[in-house]
């Protein structure tokens, strides 16, 4: 998702060059490898593993990586990554919450108070900034899956919390304990959603802009360059000025 999405989910996929594609990949299969190995290793018995392969199929990750990647979780082999949430803040006092996939918590603490230093930023403590957003489960849709009033109709019917749509996709919100019941109801009406995940949803906004906005894409960029960091959220608003001097 885009860095002023609605509820600033940000990851940054960058895979114009072959380098940082592996990367991605190398990201999205380690997160496929977790999914199964904390569960059952069969996507239809297995939310988290489904959407985990869902993006990984929404970024060209070849089949075969995908199989191995589901496999290595019963091998003897699998590296002990671990799940680790970090928080912080960014330029204009903009709060991050960071979730990673690591095998060494302290050393990818520290790497990342290292980048937040250098881009306006610093790390805090875990519940620092939580309270700034609200933990949901999110299932997301492609246009193709309706209108608006059809998929909210199917969202009401299946017990969801929220619904917004817009150009790109229907986002649907429920209660974190929910989220399978919820995808479930839905997908026998809409069918097999892009994904579904527990996300964080912001409760409180910053608006940034001027130097603040720049510094922020450069933290934003330097923290997905970052080999555990997996998922970015940021609570910041930006005018479509803004938005349209950074991307110019």
């Amino acid at each position: 998702m885009a860095g002023h999405s609605q509820f600033k989910n940000i990851m940054h996929r960058k895979g114009a060059k072959d380098a940082k594609r592996a990367k991605l990949f190398t990201k999205l299969a380690r997160e496929i490898t977790v999914a199964a190995k904390t569960g059952v290793p069969d996507p239809a018995y297995n939310a988290r593993l489904r959407a985990a392969i869902n993006d990984a199929k929404a970024d060209s990750v070849p089949r075969d990586v995908i199989e191995r990647a589901i496999k290595k979780a019963s091998g003897a082999d699998q590296d002990n990554y671990e799940e680790a949430r970090y928080e912080g803040r960014g330029p204009g006092n903009v709060a991050l919450i960071i979730e990673a996939l690591t095998n060494n918590r302290n050393r990818t603490a520290g790497e990342l108070r290292t980048i937040l230093g250098k881009n306006g930023g610093s790390l805090g403590e875990t519940n620092s900034v939580a309270y700034a957003f609200q933990r949901v489960g999110q299932i997301h849709y492609k246009l193709e899956a309706g209108n608006e009033d059809k998929v909210m109709e199917a969202a009401i019917n299946a017990g969801a919390d929220d619904v917004q749509s817009g150009e790109g996709g229907h986002d649907i919100y429920c209660a974190p304990d929910s989220l399978h019941a919820v995808q479930k109801a839905l997908e026998a009406v809409l069918g097999e959603a892009a994904t579904g995940r527990l996300d964080w949803k912001t409760t409180m906004s910053m608006n940034v802009s001027g130097e603040d906005a720049e510094t922020l894409m450069d933290l934003l960029e330097a923290l997905d360059d970052n080999d555990d960091v997996q998922r970015v959220f940021a609570n910041y608003e930006m005018s479509d000025e803004v938005m349209a001097k950074l991307n110019a």
